[in-house]
């Protein structure tokens, strides 16, 4: 037997052409099991998950004005699959060919299929298996495979029903980033306001540093209007919040000086301001006590996210700090683990895991984050929480690709999503992209600007993420980033 082996290894050295063939074809073949072993699809679905609210908007032109917003951050989310070579992105609407050559030279994704329904009705998955065409082809490519992850923005009602189709059809569809049917409950419940504020009322004992601003729920505006102007003229600032928003729309702050001093003049022009959205209508109204922020300060708006497995373990991913706006609109965050203190940073993180636990016990799966505010009495309120992929998802998963396990403390990311370019008419994506050149991300070096869309430069606004070594570094880089804009005709 020895001998026939050694002879048998000795016929293949001296036979190279035929030792390579074979080592490729096994290699191939190797290869082939691998890429039809799963397939992951990605729906970017943000529209569904905030439908009950954008479906509300008035008037008409207004809530198509918001669905393209939240629709055009699609590109963004190419980046929440910065580590998966192949996959099938569903876009409610086109990518453009530039683009996705540059999300591929960034991720050195080896292909990605971008599917768009022809449809525009606001809810993609629906408008996907509506789509004869197209999702006769998804299935087509599904069925190469042994099994399809099945991955969304968030967890809709569409989506389950999409996932329901695909399994009809013999497709063997895992859904690793969302609950079980009968636990589909917890992403609306512990996404709204009021879900998460009932969650802190119920943990006061066990958990005392879980904490909300002081504030009650009720139903109508009539009744809304009245505590609040009570609230206003007592303590000189009130907030009221829908319970479902998007991107700070549904949030309405008045602090000293903004509304009448007299009660009945106050309560009028409340009930007008809620009178001029159709939401007001549809949701539980929160009337919240205004906490003094310094937006100036940028520690006033800490935030973390974690993500619960199918197996019910809970990871955190980051925690980073928001830029918000006085108005309460979000714009982009700042993430390094030296960018809150280290008694903060604790504080957070329990307070983090103590919900995920609660989350977890109640059946949760995915992804979310939880919203907070540094008020100057140094107490932390828990502002909201997000049962979805964040603002901070796709840039938390390219950096992840990009510097790897320690990149929380081996780069400083900034990331914007509201600069607008002085340029009177719009500018290519390929244009931009040689005029900022001197400052794009240099692999190498690993520092550099990173465009995160090219869609909202039909209206001249920027997105972006910034890498450096550290905090100083990468604001020097913003800053050049800055000045080249500035010089853009």
């Amino acid at each position: 037997m020895k001998k026939r082996k050694s002879l048998k290894r000795k016929k293949l050295r001296s036979s190279p052409s035929l030792r390579n063939r074979r080592l490729i074809k096994k290699k191939l073949s190797k290869t082939k099991r691998v890429n039809r072993n799963e397939l992951v699809i990605y729906i970017f679905n943000v529209v569904e998950d905030e439908w009950s609210f954008t479906s509300a908007i008035q008037p008409l032109e207004k809530r198509y004005e918001a669905i393209n917003a939240l629709n055009n951050a699609s590109e963004c989310y190419l980046f929440a699959n910065a580590s998966n070579q192949e996959f099938i992105y569903i876009s409610p609407v086109k990518i453009s060919n530039s683009f996705k050559k540059y999300f591929q030279g960034i991720c050195n994704t080896k292909k990605v299929d971008i599917l768009v329904p022809i449809r525009k009705t606001g809810l993609v998955c629906k408008d996907l298996y509506t789509d004869k065409f197209l999702f006769n082809d998804l299935i087509k490519k599904a069925k190469k495979y042994k099994k399809v992850s099945l991955i969304s923005y968030s967890t809709s009602p569409e989506f389950y029903e999409l996932k329901e189709r695909l399994l009809q059809l013999r497709i063997n569809v895992l859904t690793p980033e969302a609950p079980e049917i009968e636990n589909a409950w917890t992403v609306n419940f512990f996404g709204s306001k009021s879900g998460i504020r009932q969650l802190a009322q119920q943990s006061r004992a066990e958990e005392p540093d879980f904490i909300m601003p002081d504030g009650v729920i009720c139903v109508g505006k009539l009744d809304a209007a009245k505590i609040a102007a009570n609230r206003y003229i007592n303590e000189k600032g009130v907030v009221l919040k829908t319970n479902k928003g998007s991107g700070g729309d549904g949030v309405l702050i008045f602090r000293d000086g903004e509304l009448p001093r007299d009660y009945k003049s106050c309560e009028k022009r409340i009930f007008e301001l809620l009178s001029e959205d159709g939401y007001w209508d549809r949701f539980p109204i929160i009337i919240e006590e205004l906490i003094n922020v310094n937006y100036n300060n940028i520690s006033s708006f800490p935030n973390i996210e974690f993500k619960i497995h199918k197996s019910g373990k809970i990871e955190m991913l980051y925690y980073c700090l928001m830029m918000v706006t006085g108005e309460g609109k979000y714009f982009g965050l700042d993430m390094n683990e030296d960018i809150i203190n280290e008694r903060t940073a604790a504080r957070i993180i329990d307070t983090g895991y103590y919900i995920a636990e609660q989350y977890d016990e109640a059946g949760y799966r995915g992804h979310f984050d939880i919203d907070l505010i540094s008020s100057g009495n140094s107490k932390m309120y828990v502002c909201e929480s997000n049962t979805r992929n964040t603002g901070g998802t796709d840039v938390y998963k390219l950096t992840r690709e990009l510097f790897g396990k320690d990149f929380f403390s081996d780069t400083y990311v900034i990331n914007r999503d509201n600069y607008i370019l002085k340029t009177q008419k719009p500018i290519e994506f390929d244009a931009l992209l040689k005029k900022i050149q001197p400052v794009l991300f240099n692999k190498s070096k690993k520092e550099g600007v990173i465009l995160s869309g090219s869609g909202y430069l039909s209206v001249n606004s920027l997105l972006y993420t910034i890498y450096g070594n550290n905090k100083k570094r990468s604001y020097k880089i913003q800053s050049d980033l800055l000045e080249i804009l500035n010089t853009i005709d």
